[in-house]
């Protein structure tokens, strides 16, 4: 039986006895009833009493037990409570309603973990700030930007860029007005780094406060390989103007010139025409790379699916390139490993690849030295090919950008010797295309090493 309090029991027991004690004494005092049998029949309605309220209430302790339990959101067994049927469908009746707030709670947990899965699922990050300004939810890209540490602190904490902190206070102090779609903003910032990370932050207030007290959010967009590429299509336009403005002033000089002074001046005029023959064949040469660059360019989502004998491109190559190679005092050496597997590409490309590293390496290499072209397995599925120049090697600091177009290391010794700038960002999307890899090391003063790494076919 379930222990009762004796201030309740006595109480309990106080108040179902009164009524029976007051009607027998009012039989005894109206004579219908003599002592004695008023005395017997008060102690017996008083054990049964007694019995029958200790049961009762030890119904209701376990009754109150039972709720008790229920809130702790607990499931414990039903007790059994016949003794107090009304007692019993009281608790029936709890124990629906807590397995009603359950299903409740667990879909509301669902509603809200599906949310949260949801925003994860955002490539840009997201967070949301309180009326305080304080972080209290972020998605995973937040997460992975900010770090975990971000949560439950001052937004200023992670950003220190006032034009967004100002943009989002602003927003703040109105949002007891009525919500417009004017409550938004758009940011640009940097972020610090490394890397430092062009950002664009659009910033809308929510009309009213969240559950979680969210008022606003912060969307972040990385904007940085976007203006990447548009510094890159600024630079490329400036650099192609600049390459060919030289030439054709040039060209404008020499033809004033044989119009004017030199029109009767046979000798000058012989000069001035092979002058002006070099710089159209310049100017040819450049605008047939820029056509190839922007071919290549135009299909490299396209992977080619040929296979193609490596051993034949670079001997066609070498056989091409050693009339230049003896010019220039070079020897040419070829070394392809037996058993060397076909790569899968364009035959045509890959001999503009090859031609243009060995052209470089013979542009570059020191007179009686050798330029080694090898080809090898690498792996199960890649085959390398280096070409090796014993020239006056590149600094490191210039190697991350010798793919760029018109990047050149030394400006004057490139156009001296024919360069347009071009020839390794065309080796470069051509590798791309063909899902190879580019790789360059050089010291300084012993040479340099292009290995390009290809796809073998099955």
């Amino acid at each position: 039986m379930e222990p009762v309090p004796l201030r309740r029991y006595l109480a309990a027991n106080a108040v179902a006895l009164a009524p029976s004690f007051a009607g027998l004494l009012i039989l005894y005092w109206s004579g219908y009833l003599a002592g004695r049998p008023t005395l017997f029949a008060m102690a017996g309605i008083a054990v049964v009493t007694v019995l029958l309220v200790q049961r009762y209430l030890g119904s209701l302790a376990r009754f109150a037990r039972f709720v008790g339990e229920l809130s702790d959101e607990r499931e414990p067994v039903m007790p059994r409570l016949s003794f107090a049927p009304a007692t019993e469908e009281l608790a029936t009746a709890a124990a629906q309603l807590s397995a009603g707030w359950r299903r409740q709670r667990a879909s509301i947990d669902n509603l809200a973990a599906s949310a949260q899965a949801i925003v994860d699922g955002l490539p840009d990050p997201l967070i949301a700030v309180d009326r305080s300004r304080r972080i209290v939810r972020t998605n995973l890209a937040a997460r992975d930007l900010l770090g975990r540490a971000g949560a439950e602190r001052d937004l200023s904490t992670m950003f220190r860029q006032p034009q967004l902190l100002a943009a989002i206070d602003g927003l703040l102090e109105t949002a007891d007005g009525n919500f417009t779609s004017a409550d938004q903003a758009v940011v640009d910032f940097m972020l610090p780094g490394p890397p430092e990370l062009d950002v664009v932050a659009h910033v809308r207030r929510l009309p009213r406060a969240a559950a979680d007290g969210s008022l606003a959010l912060i969307v972040l967009h990385d904007t940085t390989a976007l203006r990447r590429a548009e510094r890159m299509r600024a630079d490329f336009v400036a650099n192609a103007s600049h390459e060919l403005k030289t030439p054709i002033a040039g060209l404008a000089g020499f033809i004033e010139t044989l119009r004017g002074p030199a029109r009767d001046d046979t000798a000058a005029r012989e000069r001035f025409l092979g002058i002006m023959a070099e710089q159209a064949d310049r100017m040819r040469r450049l605008v047939d790379d820029l056509l190839m660059l922007s071919r290549i360019e135009q299909h490299e989502h396209a992977r080619p699916d040929t296979a193609i004998e490596i051993d034949r491109v670079l001997k066609g190559v070498l056989d091409l390139l050693q009339l230049k190679a003896g010019s220039r005092k070079v020897a040419l050496e070829l070394s392809v490993e037996p058993d060397l597997p076909a790569a899968v590409g364009d035959y045509d490309e890959l001999t503009i690849v090859f031609q243009n590293l060995v052209d470089n390496a013979l542009k570059y290499a020191k007179p009686n030295t050798t330029v080694r072209v090898s080809a090898r397995p690498m792996g199960r599925d890649r085959i390398a090919v280096a070409v090796a120049d014993e020239g006056d090697g590149i600094p490191a600091n210039h190697l991350p950008r010798l793919t760029e177009r018109f990047y050149r290391v030394d400006a004057a010794r490139s156009r001296q010797l024919g360069g347009t700038g071009l020839g390794l960002a065309i080796v470069k999307h051509i590798v791309n295309r063909h899902r190879g890899r580019l790789d360059i090391q050089s010291t300084p003063g012993k040479g340099s090493t292009f290995t390009v790494m290809l796809p073998a076919a099955d």
